[in-house]
């Protein structure tokens, strides 16, 4: 998503040609018709004196004067960029608000059910939550605070350990109850099981099959059910009673605490070594922000 700096349409406009080569792709992402982007590449080459794009069949290219002024479109994009986003703090006083970004799973079944507790600690602050799994930049998306999953290798930004990995089954307790007894491994596949699938920065998330080779089940074979991506939505599926999940302990705290879900099997397995939860902020971070990290490191013991 483009942020509109007033002033800079055509330096935008040039920046995401230059990018995708294709007036069409760098419309849509400015919400212009593709005519009006050609139109405003003309109208710079006129003023400019020189040629920015040359057709090669149904494709574009970049002449040279192009690449030298699209890479200083860009640099001067992204410094306006940063400018404005320490203006615009600067200028609102953010003593009182606090930007926080959380991937879907962490937010839905940990964070957002505490933030309460802070609102009780930090009475007039003002938590800005967005919810995403996208990598946000701390000046680009004015981020004050973000809950980020990985190797815990974030140059230029204070990064605290969060939460370990310790992934073992859940499910419903009605389901339990309607079913045959679990005191074996292997018992688990009486009931259907809930599959969770994802990947990325070089890991695979554990599965059932790693699950089951802890636990000594020999020939395990992977039945087709249910298959979530997102964390949340598979230990929603365990609580309906639809299987059983792989749950993190951090995220099926509450949910166990409160008898939503229970563990049929003790067994845990860890996560990809070396990652986990990592809580970060600008190295200068605001006494909002560090109140909100200290506080997330005392909730996330409490939840240990």
């Amino acid at each position: 998503m483009v942020r509109h700096i007033p002033g800079t349409r055509s330096l935008q406009v040039l920046e995401l040609a230059g990018r995708h080569l294709n007036f069409t792709r760098a419309s849509e992402e400015l919400k212009l018709t593709p005519a009006a982007v050609s139109h405003q590449i003309k109208e710079l080459e006129a003023q400019l004196g020189v040629t920015l794009f040359v057709r090669k069949g149904r494709s574009l290219e970049l002449t040279r004067a192009g690449e030298i002024l699209c890479e200083a479109a860009s640099d001067a994009l992204a410094s306006l960029r940063s400018a404005a986003s320490q203006a615009r703090k600067s200028q609102e006083q953010h003593k009182f608000r606090l930007n926080v970004t959380a991937p879907t799973s962490i937010a839905a079944k940990w964070l957002v059910p505490r933030l309460d507790r802070f609102a009780a600690k930090e009475p007039n602050a003002e938590v800005r939550l967005n919810v995403t799994c996208d990598v946000q930049d701390f000046d680009r998306d004015e981020v004050d605070v973000a809950i980020r999953f990985g190797p815990g290798v974030y140059p230029g930004l204070q990064a605290g350990r969060l939460f370990e990995h310790v992934i073992f089954p859940v499910c419903s307790p009605a389901l339990l109850q309607r079913g045959a007894a679990v005191s074996t491994p292997e018992d688990i596949l009486r009931y259907p099981l809930i599959h969770q699938s994802w990947s990325g920065q070089g890991v695979v998330w554990p599965d059932w099959g790693m699950w089951m080779l802890a636990a000594g089940v020999d020939g395990f074979d992977p039945q087709p059910g249910l298959l979530y991506k997102d964390t949340h939505l598979a230990l929603q599926a365990a609580i309906d009673g639809r299987g059983i999940a792989l749950g993190d302990e951090a995220l099926v705290a509450d949910d166990l605490a409160a008898g939503r879900l229970v563990r049929p099997f003790a067994l845990s397995i860890a996560g990809p070594p070396g990652f986990a939860y990592f809580v970060l902020s600008p190295l200068k971070a605001s006494p909002l922000a560090a109140s909100f990290r200290s506080w997330l490191h005392v909730e996330a013991g409490r939840t240990a």
